[in-house]
C-alpha cells in the first residue's frame, strides 16, 4: 500500500553527550519505520557493500524489504553530523553519497500498484525517475535537504511539481525559496504546484498550508533528547501513513496527520538512531496522542 523510497544510510551522530558511529539511519529508514506504525509499508533504497547484515534484518521485522538493492562495488550512504548543546543547531560535517552516486532505481513488480509514495529526501533526479516506475499512486509526498537545494536546486522544485504534498523543514524551506519568512515561503512552496505544504519546525511543531489556509500546529513537548537527526523523517512517514491509513485528505485529516507526525518525531529523539523507533507499539503511540490532543484542546 505504502512505498518509501529514500536513502538507507550509516550515520555518524556527534552530540554534546555522546558520539556514536556508523548506526543504522537514513531518510527512508526512519520514514518507514515510522510508517509501519499506521499500515503495511514496502521500502526502496541502496546500500554497498559495507552494510550490516544485522541491520537487513531489523528491517525485515517491520517492512518489505524486497526494495532494497546491494551495489558490491561501493559503501552505504554517510552522513555524519554534530548538534551543538542546544540539540537544534546540527553542523553537516560529511554528506558521502557512495552508493547513491549513479544508482538507477528500480522497484520489485509487486510494489508497481503503490497507492501511496513517499519519497524521502534523496537526489531529486532519482525520485522523479522512480516515480514513473509506479502504475497509477493516490497521493505522492516528497522532501528534501540543503545539499540537493544547494546542488538541484530546480531539479528539487521539478520534483514539487509532480507531487501531491512537499514536507521540508524551516531552515530548507528559506534556502530553497530565498526567503526568511515562512508564511511567504509557504505560499511560494504551494505555487510549485502540490495540494499541500507542510514546514517543519522542530521542537516548535509544524505549519500546514492547505487550500489558501494556514494552519499552525504546536510539537509535543518532550524531556528526553539524544538525537534529533531522524525527527523529520519519522515526521513524514508518520503524516503519510496516517493519510494512507484514513484514506482520506480533508483539512481536519491533515492536521491530525500533522500531530502524528509530531507524536512519531517526539518518540525518535528519545535514542540514538532507529532505536526508540524499534520499541514502539500502537498503544504508546495513542496513549501519547491522547495526550498531546489534550494540551492543544481549549
Amino acid at each position: 500500500m505504502l512505498t518509501v523510497f529514500g536513502t538507507i544510510a550509516l550515520d555518524t551522530t556527534r552530540t554534546p553527550g555522546a558520539t556514536v558511529e556508523r548506526i543504522l539511519g537514513g531518510a527512508a529508514t526512519f520514514a518507514a519505520l515510522s510508517a509501519s506504525y499506521y499500515v503495511r509499508t514496502r521500502i526502496v533504497g541502496v546500500v554497498g557493500n559495507d552494510f550490516p547484515p544485522p541491520y537487513k534484518k531489523l528491517l525485515s521485522k517491520r517492512l518489505d524489504t524486497l526494495g532494497i538493492m546491494s551495489r558490491i562495488d561501493a559503501k552505504s550512504f554517510h552522513y555524519d553530523s554534530s548538534f551543538d548543546f542546544d540539540l537544534i543547531h546540527r553542523t553537516t560535517n560529511a554528506t558521502e553519497l557512495n552508493a547513491v552516486l549513479g544508482f538507477q532505481p528500480r522497484i520489485p513488480d509487486k510494489y508497481i500498484d503503490s497507492e501511496f509514495i513517499y519519497l524521502a529526501n534523496n537526489d531529486p533526479v532519482q525520485n522523479m525517475k522512480i516515480l514513473d516506475l509506479f502504475s497509477a499512486p493516490k497521493l505522492t509526498i516528497c522532501d528534501t535537504i540543503d545539499y540537493w537545494i544547494v546542488n538541484k536546486k530546480q531539479h528539487v522544485i521539478d520534483m514539487m511539481k509532480k507531487t501531491d504534498g512537499v514536507i521540508i523543514n524551516e531552515q530548507e524551506a528559506r534556502l530553497l525559496c530565498n526567503d526568511n519568512n515562512l508564511l511567504r515561503c509557504g505560499k511560494i512552496l504551494v505555487s510549485f504546484g502540490p495540494e499541500f505544504v507542510v514546514i517543519k519546525k522542530g521542537e516548535n511543531g509544524a505549519v500546514l498550508f492547505h487550500e489558501s489556509e494556514i494552519y499552525p500546529i504546536a510539537g509535543f513537548p518532550t524531556e528526553i533528547i539524544k538525537d534529533p537527526t531522524g525527527a523529520g523523517d519519522s515526521f513524514a512517514g508518520a503524516f503519510i501513513g496516517y493519510l494512507a491509513k484514513t484514506r482520506k485528505r480533508t483539512a481536519r485529516i491533515l492536521k491530525m496527520a500533522v500531530m502524528h507526525g509530531n507524536i512519531m518525531g517526539s518518540f525518535a529523539i528519545e535514542d540514538f538512531g532507529v532505536n526508540r523507533l524499534l520499541k514502539l507499539n500502537r498503544k504508546k503511540i495513542l496513549e501519547r496522542y491522547s495526550k498531546y490532543s489534550d494540551m492543544l484542546r481549549l
